[in-house]
């Protein structure tokens, strides 16, 4: 209920068509302080600050620096088994046709080598709130309007409060645990991870998230992401929550688990002495891994095959920055047109999604075009 408020109240900034944003006076980039309910202004020339105040109509101020922002003036008292008052939030990407400067979002799953995000939170003792991300994807690179999926990190909540839905699990994602929730709100599905102890910063891989989604919603590799937000929604008060600092980078020419274009180089060749790492991130009976292949001999590899066998009942789902066949336990993994060369002393990394069920042990023997790999 509370997201379907939430683009209700966007939707009225859309229809406004005005922003009305109040700056300080100063050298250089002052303060800008805003209190229109739907007010916004850019920041480092990349990111998008909304005061956003979607759900209330008492007066909810922010100021926003050169890195994200502070809420200066909030008397909301929302009853907290209902939707919040507010999302004042820093974004990267689209927004109810608001796009932040120079974003290549929507950007397909499928094209993205990677997506990483950073966050440092500040909270008040006082309060009802909780501190989230909201990821949002839908099967169209839409940039205006309520997309399908909605994925919410609360890096903190304060209050008797909940995401929409209901629990329905747990997951480790980036080496923490999470609490899921799973629901809809009448407009869109809801994917929330809850953070058992408030977390006050931290740097993580959005794709960790969207890959895990896949495992419980619609959202498939066709789908696009269309903006990273990071902010506030407060039920009471709200003065004192802050975002000190706000970072996305989305990378295309990647997998995120499409078959990637077919190689255009001539065949295997090479191979001599090899290293690789592999780490996975598991949850439930799903799990993700990253492999990294090092060629530690004094020759380049034009052309790779990385082969091995998993030692349980692993079933590779998807892959990104390689094909990656099964037959049985036997797995082999070949570059992309784009990472067919490795040099002496270089690296390519891969990865892939699977299913298991009892332990999700790791391979122990690893091939490069034939050739015996040690483990790092």
């Amino acid at each position: 209920m509370k997201r379907l408020l939430r683009a209700v109240g966007a939707a009225g900034l859309l229809l406004a068509g005005s922003i009305a944003v109040v700056a300080t006076a100063g050298p250089a980039r002052a303060d800008t302080q805003i209190c229109d309910q739907y007010g916004s202004t850019t920041v480092a020339n990349r990111y998008v600050v909304m005061n956003n105040n979607w759900g209330d109509s008492t007066t909810q101020c922010i100021n926003v620096t050169n890195s994200g922002f502070s809420i200066t003036t909030a008397s909301h008292n929302k009853p907290t088994n209902g939707a919040p008052g507010a999302y004042p939030a820093i974004y990267y990407g689209c927004h109810y046709t608001n796009c932040s400067p120079g974003t290549n979002l929507p950007l397909q799953v499928s094209q993205i080598s990677s997506a990483t995000s950073s966050i440092s939170f500040s909270y008040p003792s006082s309060g009802t709130y909780d501190a989230a991300y909201d990821i949002w994807l839908d099967p169209t690179p839409k940039k205006d309007g309520v997309n399908q999926q909605e994925i919410m990190i609360w890096f903190n909540r304060q209050g008797s409060i909940q995401p929409v839905g209901s629990r329905t699990g747990s997951a480790t994602i980036g080496g923490r645990t999470w609490e899921v929730w799973t629901g809809s709100n009448g407009s869109n599905n809801v994917v929330s991870y809850v953070a058992p102890s408030p977390i006050t910063s931290w740097s993580f891989s959005v794709l960790d998230f969207i890959n895990d989604t896949k495992t419980r919603s619609n959202v498939t590799n066709s789908w696009y992401l269309t903006s990273i937000q990071a902010g506030f929604e407060p039920w009471v008060g709200g003065v004192g929550l802050a975002v000190n600092s706000f970072s996305a980078t989305v990378n295309g020419g990647g997998g995120g688990g499409s078959t990637p274009p077919p190689s255009t180089t001539p065949p295997p060749s090479g191979g001599g002495a090899c290293r690789v790492t592999y780490t996975t991130n598991s949850w439930n009976n799903g799990f993700t891994a990253d492999v990294s292949v090092t060629n530690t001999s004094s020759s380049a590899v034009n052309g790779w095959r990385l082969t091995f066998s998993f030692p349980g009942n692993q079933q590779v789902t998807s892959a990104w920055n390689a094909t990656v066949a099964q037959s049985g336990s036997a797995v082999t993994a070949t570059n992309a047109g784009y990472n067919a060369s490795i040099a002496p002393n270089g690296s390519v990394s891969f990865g892939f999604q699977g299913t298991y069920s009892g332990t999700n042990s790791a391979p122990s023997n690893f091939a490069l075009n034939g050739t015996a790999c040690t483990r790092a």
